[in-house]
């Protein structure tokens, strides 16, 4: 699932390419007909990211919303456009680039009161101008349940995804399975910070990076897929060479260095699985990102 930073550079994207220009506006697969309709032959005037939700305003009084979810992908065109390929649940024609949305979980027209009741539910979003971190801080505090699931409510911080979560903790050497609540408050003041950062730093560059160039050898800008993350999906640990492991929070398995993140328990964690050769070499399985 696309996580924050790719919602906002999206949302930059299309600013850039639509706003203030008439779009042509339809629904290729015509479950968006009538939306489509709605908007057709308007004009862009904002669209904004709160964590994974897309919300662009084209002055009709209503809102275009967008979740992506697991598959849906929002794929920049030239234009005039070719003919579309697959099932595109709609098409934004505009005079610079066309913009086909496929696989979304929700696309729907909503009401500005709508809109207001969705963003209630979120927590702050680190990449915000107006994101309020004393919010994310009350809502850790006041619960007890492990932090690794907790980054991915985004009821607490909004925009977190599976390897974002990882790699905060991992560079903030938390355990995953540490009760949210016990979470000092400069430990929440460098993981926030460094969230800001991470995320920053992935809507600049398009892809998830959270390696340091000094731990890698070249710059974020110039950085192999490999040189990108320090546990998710890994056998080792990048930094110290420990063998990682995992454990299910929030209903997805999370990486962790028992070393680097010592157990609060004082347990010893599964391990992550078969080891294979060389430090820090991926396991197989699905992309990091």
């Amino acid at each position: 699932m696309p996580e924050g930073h790719t919602i906002h550079r999206l949302a930059r994207d299309l600013r850039s390419t639509l706003k203030g220009a008439r779009v042509t506006a339809s629904s290729p697969q015509g479950r968006f007909a009538d939306g489509a309709g709605a908007i057709d032959g308007t004009t862009l005037r904002r669209a904004e990211a709160w964590g994974k939700y897309l919300f662009c305003d084209f002055g009709t009084g209503e809102l275009l919303h967008v979740h992506l979810g697991l598959i849906g992908k929002f794929r920049r065109r030239p234009s005039p456009p070719p003919e579309p390929t697959g099932a595109v649940r709609l098409r934004l024609e505009g005079e610079r680039a066309t913009w086909d949305l496929s696989g979304p979980t929700r696309c729907e027209m909503l009401t500005p009161e709508e809109q207001d009741r969705i963003v209630a539910g979120l927590g702050p979003d680190p990449l915000r101008t107006d994101a309020d971190p004393a919010l994310a801080r009350h809502r850790l505090a006041r619960t007890a349940r492990p932090i690794g699931a907790t980054l991915l409510d985004q009821g607490i911080i909004a925009g977190i995804g599976n390897v974002y979560r990882a790699e905060l903790l991992f560079l903030c050497n938390i355990h995953p399975a540490t009760e949210s609540r016990t979470l000092t408050d400069l430990q929440f003041e460098e993981l926030w910070a460094r969230t800001v950062e991470l995320l920053r730093v992935g809507v600049r560059l398009g892809r998830i990076v959270t390696t340091e160039p000094d731990d890698i050898g070249r710059p974020r800008s110039r950085m192999r897929s490999d040189d990108r993350l320090y546990v998710y999906h890994r056998d080792h640990c990048r930094r110290c060479g420990a063998e990682l492991a995992t454990v299910v929070l929030g209903g997805r398995p999370i990486w962790f260095c028992p070393t680097c993140q010592p157990s609060p328990h004082g347990h010893a964690p599964r391990r992550s699985g078969s080891v294979r050769a060389g430090r820090g070499r991926r396991r197989s399985g699905p992309p990091a990102y």
